[in-house]
């Protein structure tokens, strides 16, 4: 748990120093405020305002569907619960297909108070730009959503492996200060991350990365299926589903809500008189 009294603000600068210390990074998604809450007082080092809100809050059936609209909503909400931790917000599809277009919307996520963007995919041009603008930058290769690319195991071949570190150190050079690297083998995290200065996170890209992300609602088990990348560390679904269950058997058995749940008139007397309008036939409207 984060100390209140020596907790200081995460920045950029700081996680990168991280990495040659060899102290790993906590990422998690974050879509909601309480959420937030619970990860500042839990001490994560960067809250991260997900695409992923689309599929595991949202209910659209793809990441593709989350707008700029949606973006700014759940990171407003975001926001007011994160003090201490590094806000990181992701540019949703479409949003940054130019330089010109993901400096706009990179510029509106800072004004609400994100302290770094992620982008998806190999785009140099775009990550030049918005550096060259003052913004901390975020790329992110191996699975990309965003690019059509729903599932299945990325740089799997030597020519793919070569390719991605090719992609990750031309992003690195363009200025990038961070790069997620999601479904790849073990040991092409390890070699992307040992070959780049700036830190590497992890997402079922094994254990040698400078840090990890995971989906909040996977990890707390908020939904019910099962990703090898994934450790349950806690069981949400369950409790919450119990926790309905007994509510919804508690009201249709009279149980709730019972006398400890009630509230009565605080004077007496105001009741004594209510009670007198009533019987009277409620004439009219008791004087104040």
């Amino acid at each position: 748990m984060s100390d209140p009294i020596t907790s200081q603000k995460k920045t950029g600068d700081g996680l990168r120093q991280m990495k040659p210390k060899g102290e790993p990074i906590v990422v998690l998604t974050c879509y909601d405020y309480p959420s937030s809450l619970w990860m500042e007082e839990a001490g994560v080092d960067v809250i991260f305002c997900a695409d992923s809100v689309g599929t595991n809050v949202l209910g659209y059936d793809d990441e593709r569907q989350v707008t700029i609209d949606d973006m700014v909503h759940h990171l407003k909400a975001v926001r007011r619960g994160t003090k201490d931790a590094y806000l990181l917000a992701d540019l949703p599809f479409g949003s940054c297909d130019s330089p010109d277009q993901a400096l706009d919307n990179a510029l509106r996520f800072v004004s609400l108070g994100a302290d770094g963007v992620k982008l998806e995919g190999h785009k140099p041009d775009v990550v030049e730009r918005l550096v060259a603008r003052g913004l901390d930058v975020w790329g992110h290769l191996g699975l990309n959503p965003q690019l059509h690319e729903r599932k299945g195991l990325k740089a799997r071949t030597a020519r793919g492996a070569a390719r991605l570190l090719t992609r990750a150190k031309e992003l690195e050079a363009a200025g990038a200060s961070f790069l997620v690297l999601e479904l790849i083998p073990e040991y092409v995290g390890r070699v992307v991350s040992e070959a780049l200065t700036i830190p590497t996170i992890g997402i079922a890209a094994g254990r040698y990365t400078d840090g990890q992300v995971l989906v909040a609602t996977d990890m707390l088990g908020v939904h019910h299926f099962d990703l090898r990348h994934v450790e349950r560390f806690a069981d949400l679904r369950s409790v919450g589903l119990e926790g309905v269950r007994r509510y919804t058997d508690a009201v249709r058995g009279r149980r709730f809500p019972d006398k400890a749940h009630v509230r009565d008139f605080r004077d007496p007397e105001q009741a004594d008189q209510f009670q007198n309008w009533l019987d009277a036939g409620a004439p009219e409207d008791l004087p104040e």
